[in-house]
């Protein structure tokens, strides 16, 4: 059965690679969307760091949905004013090959950033009326978390505050999405894969010793990491550990040894184990271009 799943992936991303849908990821040139100019009045050195490692030295990382919950891609980075380049990353949207593997982004296209400032780890986002518009419920949680978990990624952010054409936003949509005090990642759980990989990101490049890392809330903190070959067969498979579980979210810091057969198209894929009867739950695959 994994096999089978992690071959399917192959399958897909080798279809978007030959497609040269990746070939730029993260490229402004290829993102769909309207570009925005963010204006950041408070930015610090700090937040060129984030709290788990990036990609790279010049990457960012953007949250969208995928499967109703955030997940991350890795965007360039360009300049100091990183918490406002990622910003308006996230307000371009998604590219056409994450879009093929299932990320998407409830923000209304068309809505511009106005402003970010940070005050004391929380930074307070002024967004244009269309952040505002359309959708229900979901879409207007699934868009605040977007912004909410792109924006924590920094050591300098631990929160988010609301404006809208720089008068606060206290409730969001009909649905009475209420965000009246700063706005953490834990407030978003619901939205939040049971394990989020932070690392490796989307169509990365990785070889052993494979570095992955994130965050989990599974069942006593335990769940299992596969990577597959360019011939979707598992070169890795091994238990791992959050810091916490069962109800409380707890980071993970794994380093994967293995050899690699087959170079190509490959997965980093992380579940849980179900107690009632061992079949696999909470599966997130994340494809990457694996090197022998």
């Amino acid at each position: 059965m994994r096999f089978l799943h992690a071959l399917r992936t192959s399958a897909l991303l080798a279809t978007v690679l030959l497609g040269g849908g990746v070939a730029a990821c993260g490229s402004d040139t290829e993102q769909t969307g309207t570009t925005t100019t963010t204006e950041t009045t408070t930015t610090t050195s700090e937040a060129t760091s984030s709290t788990t490692p990036l990609p790279s030295p010049d990457d960012l990382r953007v949250y969208f949905l995928r499967e109703e919950k955030v997940g991350p891609v890795a965007r360039p980075m360009s300049g100091d004013s990183v918490a406002a380049e990622a910003l308006g990353h996230l307000l371009t949207g998604p590219t056409e090959a994450e879009q093929q593997i299932g990320f998407s982004t409830t923000i209304p296209e068309g809505t511009e950033a106005l402003g970010v400032t940070i005050t004391d780890k929380v930074a307070t986002v002024d967004l244009s009326a269309e952040f505002t518009s359309g959708g229900g419920s979901l879409s207007m949680m699934g868009r605040v978390a977007e912004v909410v978990f792109t924006l924590t990624q920094f050591p300098t952010i631990e929160a988010v505050s609301f404006e809208v054409n720089g008068q606060p936003l206290t409730v969001l949509g009909g649905e009475g999405v209420m965000l009246d005090t700063p706005q953490t990642r834990a407030d978003w759980e619901s939205l939040t894969p049971a394990i989020l990989v932070e690392s490796p990101l989307p169509f990365a490049e990785v070889t052993s010793p494979l570095r992955i890392t994130g965050t989990a809330n599974t069942f006593e903190a335990s769940f299992v990491v596969n990577v597959t070959d360019g011939d979707g067969l598992i070169v890795y498979d091994e238990p791992a550990m959050a810091t916490s579980g069962s109800g409380t979210r707890g980071t993970f810091d794994v380093t994967a040894t293995f050899d690699m057969p087959r170079s190509g198209v490959g997965s980093v894929i992380v579940f849980e184990l179900s107690a009632k009867d061992g079949s696999q739950i909470n599966v997130v695959e994340v494809p990457v271009k694996v090197s022998a």
